[in-house]
């Protein structure tokens, strides 16, 4: 059964060539590869980092709202841990969508 996620991916551009169009194209197409399905792509822009590891002062941070089946979490993260524009991924299940029911 699909389960609704939430994916957080902090991406380093810096000394990229490609837009950040272009990465999130592309990072989209790889969620979509692996079976999920994208229901909103959230771009939240530039943001400074707390702190600053291996040189890195701020990064584009990006949110995948998507359905999948569990064991495909797993093989997401280690598909973007060997990416280098990848360079934090988060994932959190998010609660199914329940319609309210007005009173008539």
């Amino acid at each position: 059964m699909k389960k609704r996620y939430e994916a957080l991916m902090v991406l380093n551009t810096q000394g990229t060539e490609d837009s950040v169009k272009e990465i999130v194209d592309r990072l989209e197409s790889e969620f979509e590869k692996e079976g999920a399905q994208i229901e909103q792509v959230q771009k939240m822009d530039k943001r400074p980092l707390a702190y600053t590891p291996h040189n890195i002062d701020s990064a584009y941070y990006v949110n995948f709202v998507f359905a999948a089946d569990s064991d495909l979490i797993g093989r997401l993260q280690s598909k973007f841990k060997l990416d280098p524009i990848v360079h934090l991924q988060h994932y959190q299940k998010l609660s199914t969508k329940v319609e309210k029911i007005t009173p008539e």
